[in-house]
């Protein structure tokens, strides 16, 4: 017998299939040890010694690969074939060592690229050993890793309260984001015009030539500068007269991408699709262990985490014969293309993203896969067919006309394109970060030297230079393989920390540094300048990739590079918080307090007067405070000048005749009603928060004053009397019936929710209790009657399905379901576990009666307290049911939608029910 270890318990199921009876294929679902998550993991002053720990889910995993391993000849390891799937090979061949697993048995690696039938079976035929040099690399990240991380994290928890943690690579890609921030910042719009002429040609023909000389001088696109230097143009233009001075055509082609690195996937998945890279590697790792296709599993794609981009042979074969049978011969080129990757530091699985077989259409799959994995595959495939795909050809035309104006001649310039040959273009056209209009794409008409135009029209317009975009997901992932910081198989996981540790956040699809990201940013520019550079991480790298090819000792790689760092550690250990802040202040301040239009100084508090606005830490992280507090309460985030921290006057309050207004706070944005004078001494002005679905800037006065009419009263509880309110909290909209919460649901809106509707949700709540479930057992499906047991039932519970009579208990077979058991089954099952003395007793089993003693009493007496909140419960319970009792017994007058919404809730609801209750939420909301 062979023993095989996989990762994945899917991919184990598929290629058991594949290799037979002689095969075991085991799965070790990922990494079974890592690091322990406290000081001393790794030790620097013994060379780097690391300390594993088995994960606890893992050990029964590892102790059952164990006991296969004992009657077997071969412990075969086919994990993943990149660096980390060299590294589960190894910790599991560890592990089995430390058991003492491992006798005689032989120990080979083998690395498929696709879960196919051939790919593994070719893939066992040629076994080699552990890489070595790939495991030590794997090891210098992850200490590196950890020390960084256990290092650094704990002085920005002591120097910056509200920080969360630090990372390697983490923080060089948030610097990024929060670099481009600053760029946006600093940015000063320049003004500037452009003149475009509308012309026809004698045929009636219309296109656009644009200004771009005058007077024998070159105008460039900023040149423009004024209103008057636009409106002297303008006047020349209005009076010239049109003649096409030069027509040149030049012939172009335009090649196709390459196929799909785990980079470039993540951000064409984003583009075109709008996947998270996170997403998007989630669903690729789905399509690469397989699918069910004519009763056999296969893999749909190749392996998706490398930075190769050329193919195998086999496969630009048959993407060859593809293309000649759906799109022509002509689509064919001569000869095959081949890719090479440009990366520098390229390894890790070695060929690109594509499908395992490209007669394998999308459509003949779209039955088969759900729409995000039928999405993704199909660009997968058209990228892969594309890339093999005959060139597009282009014939770009440029056309000068002279405007001759009096004694002034200026020039105007109409740019074209024409496709004349289509070719991949037919199949695939790559996306754009961001969407700018391409004149050289416009079709021209014909035209020859010295035709005259006519003139249609003129457009002059005034623009202002933009900033440079923030990042998207996708340009972020695209810059950061630029830089070589980090591995493209990490870029989404980073993502997904800096926006779980609130460093980030992502608004219609663009990256926005958040106070908490910017602060921690220009605290390790500040103190720890070295470790957050692109070049410095991007040699780190390097040398983490030398290692891989055995260059290099990774042992070396961490001495030089623990040196220098503990050093900068030590050296700010014995800073003050204060300290901290006041050289962040100094750093930041430029862009946290702008110039104001009055020329005032910019630090000055705008609510005393007097005092002096500084850099403050608080447990949510940094913001801005003024120095004579608590005198003075004034606060407001880092970004004065942003839409979200910026005072907005949106109207006047018709019922108080106040302003209400966007405001500024150390939390976030909110509303406010009028101002401070405006109220009683000891009164504070009215407030209310803003949803963070919404943005402040986005927030009108008709919205603003339904969130400041917030709490509102629905109306009374049937049964108590007592008031239920709508409201918004810090987990969103919910309504509340004494001490009682229950958030809404879809459909559902805080500002016109029913009483009906809102008394429904308190019972559901109630009757769930504060774990989410509902009171008392579930009754399960009834199938009939016992002989002498009573009510037989079938019942889903923790470790599968069962049956239940009596209180005796019976586990249905694996051949049956909760479906199809019948009751005579049922009570063949029960009775068999009777007679084996399962169950609880006997309900007429008397039972030792003993006397109380002191003890005793005192403590049925203490049972009896805590029975207490049980009985309150229970009691809410018993309310909450009548309130919907009442609710459900109103006339049907009401309508069929809020009769459906206010249907009595409880522990029996019916599919039916369930089923008819979503659809009537928002009906029964607005009706009430």
């Amino acid at each position: 017998m062979n023993i095989v270890i996989v990762e994945s318990p899917s991919k184990a199921k598929t290629i058991n299939k594949y290799l037979g009876p002689d095969y075991e294929v085991l799965a070790s679902f990922g990494h079974v040890r890592d690091l322990p998550a406290k000081n001393g993991s790794v030790d620097p002053d013994a060379n780097f010694q690391m300390i594993w720990e088995v994960d606890p889910k893992a050990a029964s995993r590892l102790n059952d690969i164990a006991k296969a391993l004992k009657g077997a000849d071969k412990l075969i390891l086919a994990t993943d074939p990149d660096r980390e799937g060299e590294a589960i090979s190894w910790h599991v061949l560890e592990v089995l060592k430390e058991k003492r697993a491992i006798k005689d048995h032989k120990i080979e690696r083998v690395v498929f690229n696709a879960i196919t039938k051939q790919a593994v079976t070719e893939a066992m035929k040629n076994p080699r050993q552990i890489d070595g040099a790939l495991v030590d690399a794997y090891m210098a990240r992850r200490a590196l890793d950890y020390l960084v991380g256990f290092t650094l994290s704990p002085v920005l928890w002591r120097k910056l309260p509200g920080a969360r943690s630090a990372g390697r690579v983490q923080s060089v890609a948030l610097r990024l984001v929060c670099d481009r921030e600053l760029e946006i910042e600093k940015f000063i719009p320049r003004e500037y015009w452009s003149l475009v002429t509308t012309l026809a040609t004698p045929r009636g023909e219309s296109f656009e030539a644009r200004l771009i000389g005058a007077d024998g001088k070159k105008i460039q696109r900023l040149d423009i500068g004024t209103g008057e230097e636009a409106e002297d143009f303008r006047k020349a233009i209005e009076a010239a007269k049109f003649e096409v001075t030069t027509v040149e055509a030049k012939p172009a082609r335009r090649n196709p991408q390459a196929p799909f690195t785990t980079s470039t996937l993540q951000q064409e998945a984003s583009r075109k699709l709008g996947f998270a890279p996170a997403h998007t590697m989630r669903i690729a790792q789905r399509l690469y262990e397989g699918i069910d296709i004519g009763g056999e599993t296969t893999g749909l794609i190749t392996y998706m985490r490398t930075d190769g981009v050329q193919i195998d042979g086999s496969a630009i074969t048959q993407a060859r014969e593809v293309i000649g049978e759906d799109y022509g011969k002509q689509y064919v080129p001569g000869v095959a293309r081949q890719y090479s990757t440009k990366a520098k530091n390229a390894q890790e699985a070695h060929e690109a993203i594509r499908p395992t077989d490209l007669s394998r259409r999308p459509a003949s799959l779209r039955g088969r896969l759900d729409t995000d994995q039928a999405k993704l595959y199909e660009l997968i495939w058209v990228r892969t067919i594309a890339s093999q795909m005959e060139s597009a050809e282009m014939e770009r035309t440029t056309v000068d006309i002279s405007a001759k104006a009096g004694a002034r001649v200026l020039e105007l310039r109409a740019t074209g394109q024409v496709v004349k040959f289509d070719g991949f273009l037919a199949v695939y056209q790559e996306g754009k970060d961001d969407d700018t209009d391409d004149e050289d794409s416009r079709r021209l008409p014909a035209m020859s030297e010295g035709e005259t135009l006519k003139k249609e029209n003129l457009a002059v317009t005034q623009h202002f230079t933009e900033p440079p975009p923030r990042f998207s997901e996708a340009s972020l992932v695209k810059r950061m393989e630029e830089l070589s910081i980090g591995r493209p198989s990490t870029y989404a996981s980073i993502l997904q920390v800096l926006k779980d540790r609130g460093y980030v956040r992502l608004e219609k699809k663009r990256l926005y540094g958040e106070d908490k990201g910017r602060v921690v940013v220009a605290f390790l520019e500040n103190f720890f300048a070295r470790y957050v550079e692109y070049d410095f991480t991007a040699a780190l790298e390097e040398n983490l990739d030398r290692i891989s090819n055995n260059e290099i000792s990774w042992q070396q790689v961490l001495r030089d590079f623990w040196t220098d760092f503990i050093g900068a550690v030590n050296e700010i250990k014995d800073l003050r918080v204060t300290q901290v802040l006041d050289a962040l202040d100094d750093m930041l301040g430029p862009h946290i307090y702008a110039p104001r239009e009055d020329g005032g100084d910019p630090r000055q508090c705008p609510t005393c007067g007097t005092g002096k606005l500084n850099l403050k830490a608080g447990k949510f992280g940094a913001f801005v405070g003024c120095s004579n507090y608590p005198e003075c309460r004034y606060t407001r985030p880092l970004a004065a000048d942003s839409g979200a921290s910026a005072d907005r006057i949106l109207g006047k309050d018709p019922l108080t005749d106040r302003d209400v207004a966007v405001k500024a706070g150390r939390f976030g944005p909110y509303i406010q009603l009028g101002d401070v004078k405006d109220y009683a001494e000891g009164e504070k002005p009215k407030r209310a928060g803003i949803p963070k679905d919404t943005s402040p800037s986005d927030v009108e006065l008709d919205l603003a004053l339904k969130l400041l009419s917030l709490p509102r009263e629905v109306g009374k509880h049937p049964e108590t009397g007592e008031p239920i309110t709508a409201g918004l909290g810090r987990f969103g909209p919910f309504v509340r019936h004494e001490k009682t919460y229950a958030s809404l649901e879809a459909g559902d809106e805080v500002f016109d929710i029913g009483l009906n509707r809102a008394v429904t949700l308190i019972a559901e709540k109630i009757l769930k209790g504060p774990s989410g479930r509902k009171f008392g057992a579930d009754p399960g499906k009834p199938l009939g009657e016992h002989p002498t047991l009573g009510g037989v039932a079938v019942k889903g519970g923790r470790y599968g399905a069962y049956v239940t009579a009596g209180g005796v208990n019976a586990t249905i077979p694996s051949d049956k379901t909760q479906e199809t058991i019948t009751l005579e089954e049922a009570i063949a099952l029960i009775d068999e576990r009777a007679a084996k003395g399962g169950g609880k007793p006997k309900r007429g089993a008397k039972k030792a009666v003993a006397k109380k003693t002191p003890a005793k009493k005192a403590a049925a007496k203490s049972a009896d307290i805590d029975a207490k909140p049980v009985k309150k419960a229970a009691a809410k319970k018993k309310v909450a049911k009548k309130a919907v009792k009442k609710i459900a017994a109103k006339p049907k007058a009401e309508g069929a939608a809020a009769s459906a919404a206010r249907a009595p809730v409880t522990a029996k609801t019916s599919p039916a029910k369930k089923t008819a209750k979503p659809a009537a939420k928002k009906s029964a909301g607005k009706n009430g």
